[in-house]
């Protein structure tokens, strides 16, 4: 029971794991800025898989009921290859519809003559009539605009968060706060041109809805910081870094709790609506939303606090703050703070041992007689009779 009480999960919750997270912080910024090196190759090299709103195409959509979506898949890529000049299926998903379930297939650019001779092509190739197949184009300028409204959002969005931030809490705690956030879109962005997941507009979407998330998370453990560091030069006891820790490890498992309940709702989005029952419009949002929310927990844990530490730290009033209570643990684990007074104090707080209170207290005090048992009827310590009787029966003269 006692074994159980004292675990991991439970010191989390109790906020009593002493995780030093903000010592550490140098490694959290060395890998940082490792996976931010690696992003921004990635974003050099690899480039972002866009969809077909923001690098331009046409989509075909043929009824479900032709078959599987990978043989759909299979004779739409052979109708292209006859009639559609070289391009190529992009991606192909299961979408729902008035008329029923089809596959949408959406390619690379062609031209009018182009889609028209795919079209045929794919209605010769499942034997249906070409008024059953749909077919849209898409051009490049639509996602263009869409990304220009995004950024402008974008802009709109950081700069309120700064205000709000300078205003609840200080200047300080809102540039960790904004730069935690521009992390958590970095890392998030670098995932998705390692992996190749498609940027959609339904992306675009989701990665303006995990600032707000990731926003939540930091506010949260900088609200604590913010409680534990109030007044905090006015003692000793703590550096601004030992308080900004332990607020890290008072709301830890309130921020995990928040993130896996938020995580559950969106992997069940993603892996049981877009992966099982094949509800392909859901990807794109769950993807990014899964990605980001799983990335901003981190970010607002390992990076916020620590870099919030770090401006702290060359502030004057807390740089003389933290040399004073550093001298004094130097002076206490070396022992030479301990003065007249804390040594009495000490052995007065010092468990008392029964038996050496025992034998403190039968021992005699200084310059006092020792004690010796009365007889009966003795006055002034003579023995009794006043020493009237003498030896021998003789008489005083």
């Amino acid at each position: 029971m006692a074994a159980a009480k004292s675990g991991l999960a439970s010191r989390l919750y109790r906020g009593e794991a002493g995780l030093d997270v903000v010592g550490r912080r140098k490694l959290w910024f060395s890998v940082a800025g490792a996976l931010i090196l690696i992003a921004v190759f990635s974003f050099a090299l690899r480039g972002f898989s866009l969809g077909i709103e923001f690098a331009g195409g046409n989509s075909f959509q043929v009824p479900a009921s032709v078959g599987t979506m990978e043989q759909t898949e299979l004779k739409v890529g052979d109708a292209l290859a006859k009639a559609g000049g070289g391009a190529k299926v992009v991606t192909a998903q299961r979408v729902g519809g008035t008329g029923g379930d089809s596959y949408e297939l959406r390619t690379s650019q062609l031209s009018a003559e182009q889609a028209n001779a795919v079209k045929a092509e794919i209605a010769r190739e499942f034997g249906i009539d070409q008024a059953q197949i749909s077919g849209n184009q898409v051009s490049e300028a639509w996602g263009s605009q869409v990304t220009s409204r995004a950024l402008l959002g974008l802009v709109i969005f950081i700069a309120l968060v700064m205000v709000y931030l300078v205003l609840r809490f200080e200047w300080r705690m809102a540039v960790a706060a904004v730069s935690s956030l521009f992390m958590n879109l970095i890392l998030t962005a670098g995932i998705y041109s390692l992996v190749g997941f498609e940027v959609t507009p339904s992306t675009i979407i989701g990665f303006l809805t995990i600032l707000g998330f990731a926003l939540y998370d930091v506010v949260v453990v900088f609200d604590k910081v913010q409680e534990n560091t109030r007044g905090i030069t006015a003692n000793n006891n703590q550096t601004y870094g030992d308080a900004a820790n332990l607020a890290i490890n008072q709301s830890l498992m309130r921020s995990l709790n928040t993130s896996v309940v938020a995580l559950l709702p969106v992997g069940g989005l993603l892996f049981i609506g877009a992966g099982l029952l094949g509800a392909g419009t859901l990807k794109d949002l769950g993807l990014v939303l899964f990605v980001g929310m799983a990335v901003a927990f981190l970010t607002s844990i390992l990076l916020a606090t620590p870099l919030l530490v770090l401006l702290k730290n060359y502030e004057p009033r807390i740089q003389a703050h933290n040399k004073r209570v550093l001298a004094r643990k130097a002076a206490l684990a070396s022992g030479e703070a301990t003065g007249r007074a804390g040594s009495r104090a000490e052995a007065a707080d010092a468990p008392i041992d029964p038996e050496a209170a025992a034998l403190a207290g039968a021992a005699p005090k200084v310059g006092a007689r020792p004690a010796g048992k009365r007889q009966s009827g003795a006055r002034g310590g003579r023995p009794a009779g006043g020493g009237g009787n003498r030896p021998g029966g003789a008489k005083r003269r």
